[in-house]
């Protein structure tokens, strides 16, 4: 049975233009459900963040959205948070992703914006600092983060990425694969003390 019992996905609160997005996000979120594992996420009912607890709920899962009192209304409505087993209401970006470090075991990026790709950058740098050892999974749908690995592979390349043992997350563009990928680096983790990089490409 997996240690693993929460995960933090990270994505955009819009649909994007692949409908791959949408449905890869779906399929995430009913992996979940049926492994038992809890979707922390930021709390937005639309677009790919909405999907994934979509896919969470109709598989009768469990979904832990947090988000910031000043966001309700831009990314969900407050009929609509309802649906959600828990809600967690920050009073800025700080807390909120701090209590959604705090409560995963694991993270996972989809495809999204600036502010996804802010919150993956921050988990990977607290990775860099030491600060955890929990599996950072980027799911590259058709390509979606090439440009993003392809910058971390520069800056490992060129000397600016320290321990980097613990900075590179597992890269896979199977959504099907996430989920025993976590487990595997957990327990290779909880093993020997570090997270095995693996990418699937």
């Amino acid at each position: 049975m997996t240690s693993i019992r929460t995960i933090c996905v990270y994505c955009g609160s819009a649909k994007g233009r692949d409908p791959l997005y949408l449905d890869a996000a779906r399929a995430l979120g009913r992996d979940m459900a049926h492994a038992g594992i809890r979707l922390v996420y930021g709390g937005g009912t639309r677009g790919i963040m909405g999907a994934v607890s979509d896919g969470v709920i109709e598989a009768g899962g469990q979904v832990t959205g947090i988000i910031p009192r000043f966001l309700i209304d831009m990314e969900a409505t407050e009929s609509e948070l309802k649906r959600l087993d828990e809600l967690v209401v920050t009073e800025d970006m700080h807390e909120r992703k701090h209590l959604m470090f705090q409560r995963s075991d694991a993270f996972v990026a989809l495809p999204g914006g600036i502010g996804t790709l802010e919150e993956l950058i921050e988990i990977l740098t607290w990775g860099q600092l030491g600060r955890h050892q929990k599996p950072i999974v980027i799911a590259n749908l058709n390509g979606f983060w090439d440009p993003l690995t392809a910058l971390l592979d520069h800056m490992d390349e060129q000397g600016f990425i320290h321990r980097s043992q613990h900075v590179r997350p597992i890269v896979t563009r199977d959504i099907a694969s996430i989920l025993p990928e976590i487990n595997r680096a957990h327990d290779l983790s909880s093993g020997v003390g570090r997270t095995e990089i693996i990418e699937k490409l």
